[in-house]
């Protein structure tokens, strides 16, 4: 970065700090940085702290608390269903704007930027797409136009109020799939192949030449052992490489952040490790969809605080490594964390055999859990030299 850059960056990282600490202040009522919401501490390292929203909670005129919380709390939201296809196009060539609007409206009042979510994946697709498909009603060549109409429309409903699309989910396996190589899977690539990815990105391009278009997956926290048959994130590396030098516009990589405190999860140093391999390819990252679920045993259940206690300060830690990486590489934009509260979580409908959940930063009360200390924590204390202003990315075109 030029001298000059860096010292545009710097000033105003220095006018965040003074404009946090010009709060009104005593000797006897000092400034305190835990009254502080998440997003504002982020502004000190230029991070977007942010949630996915659930606009069915949001509408609640039973549940305010929802709505207050996800109105001052962050920086940034991403709207959970209301983006993805089936819930914009439940009807074929007949578009249900509203809802995506309303989140868009709800970000737009609150100073929000947006995460877009989700362009094309497999899951969560209208049911006359993937009938029509499997029928043979819609063919290969009509599927591709299908899926450039669909982008496009939506690119350019938003076009200019969208800070980053997740433009492809989730396009590659896992090593427990069958084959256990691992490929692109799912409805595109096998309907299309894995040349609908570039296609998508391009497409994408070409609606809003401004946001920021990034590739999300799971399971790429961290590297393995390196070998792209069976390294989820290498996998993902070696694909974004190559997308890289066919001059496709991909900014950036979005690693999801779904943890299990039953896992073994990896350490900070561990993550923060991929995190750079992939900024060196000059690409932005971001953690987009962090929870850290827990075994809802017996124990759990019955409210036994040897059972509870390990599961909430192990969440804690997993929500902190995750931080305390993307803190360190000045190329992680944001961290979403995928839902706030156990009130409105999407896992335990999720994992229920056995039934999973104690997943985000807030109990089912919006009592904030150990996790929210630790994540505002790493927010405060965090600082130079080892971290620094977030890095200015701009759309490759």
């Amino acid at each position: 970065m030029k001298l000059r850059r860096w010292t545009a960056v710097a000033a105003v990282a220095v006018a965040t700090v003074a404009a946090l600490n010009a709060l009104p202040a005593t000797a006897g009522r000092p400034y305190d940085p835990t009254a502080q919401s998440l997003g504002t501490l982020g502004q000190r390292h230029g991070l977007h702290i942010g949630t996915a929203v659930d606009m069915d909670a949001l509408a609640d005129p039973a549940d305010p608390r929802y709505r207050e919380l996800a109105a001052s709390e962050f920086s940034s939201v991403t709207a959970e269903n209301e983006m993805k296809w089936e819930s914009l196009e439940p009807t074929r060539g007949s578009y249900d704007w509203g809802p995506a609007d309303a989140f868009v409206d709800f970000a737009r009042r609150n100073d929000q930027r947006i995460r877009g979510h989700v362009l094309v994946w497999h899951n969560q697709l209208p049911g006359w797409l993937t009938s029509g498909v499997a029928d043979g009603s819609i063919s290969r060549e009509e599927l591709r136009e299908l899926l450039r109409n669909h982008i496009t429309a939506v690119v350019s409903r938003y076009r200019g109020r969208i800070w980053q699309w997740d433009v492809v989910n989730e396009a590659v396996s896992d090593p427990w799939d069958t084959p256990s190589t691992l490929h692109y899977k799912g409805f595109w690539a096998q309907h299309l192949g894995p040349g609908y990815i570039a296609d998508a990105f391009r497409w994408a391009r070409a609606a809003d030449p401004k946001a920021l278009l990034f590739y999300n997956d799971y399971n790429i926290e961290a590297f393995g052992s390196g070998d792209p048959a069976d390294d989820k994130t290498q996998f993902v590396y070696d694909m974004a490489k190559r997308l890289l030098a066919e001059g496709v516009p991909l900014d950036g990589v979005g690693s999801q952040g779904h943890l299990g405190t039953q896992y073994g999860n990896f350490d900070t140093l561990q993550v923060a490790a991929a995190l750079k391999r992939f900024s060196a390819l000059g690409l932005a990252t971001a953690f987009t969809e962090v929870d850290v679920r827990s075994r809802l045993t017996e124990g759990v259940q019955t409210g036994d605080s040897e059972e509870i206690n390990p599961r909430l300060q192990a969440s804690a830690a997993n929500f902190s490594v995750l931080l305390k990486a993307c803190l360190a590489d000045r190329h992680c934009l944001s961290y979403t964390v995928w839902g706030f509260s156990d009130r409105h979580s999407w896992v335990p409908g999720w994992f229920d055999d056995p039934p999973e959940g104690l997943a985000t930063l807030y109990d089912e009360r919006y009592q904030p859990k150990r996790a929210y200390q630790e994540v505002k924590a790493d927010l405060i204390f965090a600082g130079p030299p080892y971290v620094l202003p977030r890095a200015t990315h701009r759309p490759r075109r």
